[in-house]
């Protein structure tokens, strides 16, 4: 009903020409040679209308725009609109009155191209009234169809198995831990502890090696720190002379001096 309230228009086309035609005297269609196509009994305007799923083909005046026929269309291709056998720019309509009267008349585009969109507005209107029709079908048979009742029954209960949430006890599962790199590390064993492998004692060898620190001299207004720090000493680094300790790196030096005088080799470095 709301369709029908409005009047939407398809197609317009400024020029066209209006023929009597003769009975059909067979089945083999209309032919527009037969017409006398250079003296047309009524020149005007085209307009193509459509109001709900019926189109109409208005035959209006050029200037006022009054309507001189009118061609309800219920089905195209149908008797309602004919092509002609012998060109793609005429067509033959059937007009009615508000009484019921029918007639056949026949029009004519000077142009192709507005011959080519009159019939294409006819066919694309009835292609969406072909494809509101599947729709609406559709529609009818699925509310038709019996409904499934997913819902639960009274009394009716489900029972979800989910892993891993409960243990073979019936306690919850212990968290897994993860570390950064989304990997699970194992827990360390329950009472364990982690003992520290004990230093061994240093070999003689090392003790041999070392080399003992020259003693502290000690002044002559020492103090009772210093009588503590001598008892501490080893015995044989306070006998030792202070000639001896002080200079540690006397063998090297004497090492030293024992190697023979080497000839200065010749450098090939200019000097400027």
């Amino acid at each position: 009903a709301a369709e029908l309230e409005y009047e939407s228009v398809l197609c317009v086309k400024p020029d066209v020409s209006v023929y009597r035609i003769p009975p059909r005297t067979s089945n083999r269609g209309y032919r527009a040679s037969d017409w006398k196509l250079d003296h047309p009994d009524w020149t005007g305007r085209l307009r193509v209308t459509s109001k709900g799923k019926t189109a109409y083909i208005k035959l209006e005046d050029k200037v006022s725009g009054e309507l001189f026929a009118q061609a309800p269309i219920d089905q195209y291709p149908g008797i309602a609109v004919e092509t002609v056998t012998d060109s793609s720019r005429y067509f033959v309509i059937r007009i009615q009155d508000g009484t019921g009267r029918s007639a056949f008349i026949g029009i004519g585009f000077t142009d192709r191209g507005d011959a080519f969109d009159f019939n294409v507005s006819l066919q694309d209107h009835f292609k969406w009234v072909k494809q509101e029709t599947e729709i609406s079908k559709e529609s009818q048979e699925a509310d038709t169809r019996p409904k499934l009742d997913l819902g639960f029954k009274e009394g009716q209960t489900i029972k979800l198995n989910i892993g891993n949430m409960m243990t073979k006890k019936g306690g919850a599962a212990k968290p897994r831990v993860s570390g950064s790199g989304g990997l699970s590390l194992l827990p360390p064993p329950p009472g364990g502890k982690i003992t520290v492998p004990p230093i061994p004692p240093p070999s003689s060898t090392a003790i041999a090696n070392h080399v003992t620190p020259p003693p502290m001299l000690k002044s002559s207004n020492g103090s009772n720190a210093d009588i503590l720090l001598d008892l501490d000493a080893p015995a044989a680094a306070s006998k030792a002379p202070a000639s001896a300790t002080a200079d540690l790196w006397g063998d090297f030096s004497t090492a030293s001096s024992t190697v023979p005088n080497q000839a200065p080799q010749q450098s090939n470095w200019v000097r400027f």
